[in-house]
């Protein structure tokens, strides 16, 4: 949306709420406190199996696709599986970014599963990104296990704005990578290479933007109206996007989907990556051996682990990967950066004043499980 625009629409607002109209509308961003917890389905769950699920759910994923489903062979007892109706073929044509996020979930489900008192046997499955069945996962009661506060669980979210510019910590960077060494590279912003980033991040989402399949499939995961977003509970909506007060009402009752194909939506989408990449203390790189299936599932479990503990020490992570999703720019990524193995997490990094609660959604457990 361009500034004229967005001026004459809140001006109209302002005679339309005088006229009684705006009770009548959408009125507040929908979050994730406001989703459905639980639903009927055709499973009845062992003790503690539901809750386990739930926070596995609780992984990243691209336009918060949630590409994952699990199938129930008996209690405690699951196939992990590949989602095809929730690929993103216009930034993600080889599923790359979806076996990401399901090794995220898989680390969240390790997690959750330890601090309920269970042991975790996770067989890898897949020999391609695009097979359906990707692990078997079982669960067996243990008094042997490493308990972890999933409360760090709960509370990961990703920020997008309001970053400080301040390098960080020699503390915090080994903080965040020592367990990962050879994997996590820091680039700090007073670095030539974050200079580069910086530019072809911008590069690459201008392109992005104006590349039609990558664009409309942006626009079908938009959720702009609250009952767009109770109805999916997934997808990207304004309050995960952080666009809130006046600009998120026009949004939430004026805007659709064929909006997002304007070259004023793209434009203004232009503007907020320049706004963004320019307060940050660096960037995050997450590198692996291969790309293999096996491979980026681990490499997404590693990104979680590091997600897990960057609220504490109040730093913030925004993934912006559309540099190795644009093949013009991505074939001079690693000569650039000075990094021979292969990228597969591009992050914005920097500290916060006010780590904000988080807000994006996530289907209910029984909407992804699936019978033998």
């Amino acid at each position: 949306m361009n500034r004229r625009k967005f001026i004459s629409i809140a001006g109209v607002t302002t005679v339309i709420a005088a006229g009684g109209y705006y009770w009548s509308t959408d009125k507040s961003n929908f979050v994730r406190e406001n989703s459905l917890t639980n639903a009927s389905g055709d499973i009845s769950f062992q003790k503690d199996e539901r809750e386990i699920l739930y926070l596995a759910s609780l992984a990243p994923s691209g336009h918060n696709t949630q590409p994952w489903f699990v199938k129930y062979i008996e209690p405690y007892h699951w196939i992990i599986g590949n989602d095809k109706s929730k690929w993103l073929p216009g930034v993600d044509p080889t599923q790359r970014e979806t076996l990401l996020s399901i090794g995220a979930f898989l680390q969240n489900l390790e997690y959750a599963a330890g601090n309920l008192g269970y042991s975790y046997q996770c067989e890898i499955l897949a020999k391609s990104n695009q097979d359906e069945t990707i692990a078997v996962v079982k669960l067996v009661k243990s008094s042997n296990v490493i308990k972890y506060d999933t409360t760090q669980i709960l509370l990961r979210r990703t920020v997008r704005s309001n970053y400080l510019n301040d390098v960080l910590k020699t503390a915090d960077v080994n903080y965040l990578i020592r367990q990962e060494l050879g994997f996590m590279y820091f680039i700090s912003n007073r670095a030539k290479e974050c200079k580069w980033l910086n530019e072809q991040t911008i590069e690459a989402n201008r392109i992005q933007a104006y590349r039609n399949a990558a664009q409309k499939e942006l626009a079908n995961w938009i959720r702009f109206s609250s009952n767009d977003a109770q109805k999916n509970n997934d997808g990207l909506t304004l309050a995960s996007m952080e666009i809130k007060g006046i600009p998120a009402w026009v949004l939430r009752n004026f805007y659709g989907k064929e909006d997002v194909m304007k070259s004023s939506f793209r434009e203004q989408s232009i503007d907020a990556v320049k706004e963004q990449v320019a307060q940050s203390a660096g960037w995050l790189l997450i590198t692996s051996n291969d790309s293999s299936p096996v491979t980026l599932i681990e490499t997404g479990m590693r990104l979680q682990r590091m997600l897990l503990k960057i609220r504490e020490r109040g730093i913030a992570i925004h993934p912006m990967t559309q540099i190795i999703e644009e093949a013009a720019i991505d074939k001079s990524l690693n000569s650039s950066i000075g990094v021979s193995d292969p990228v597969q997490f591009i992050l914005r990094t920097g500290y916060v004043k006010n780590y904000p609660q988080p807000v994006s959604l996530r289907r209910p457990v029984e909407w992804f499980m699936r019978t033998v």
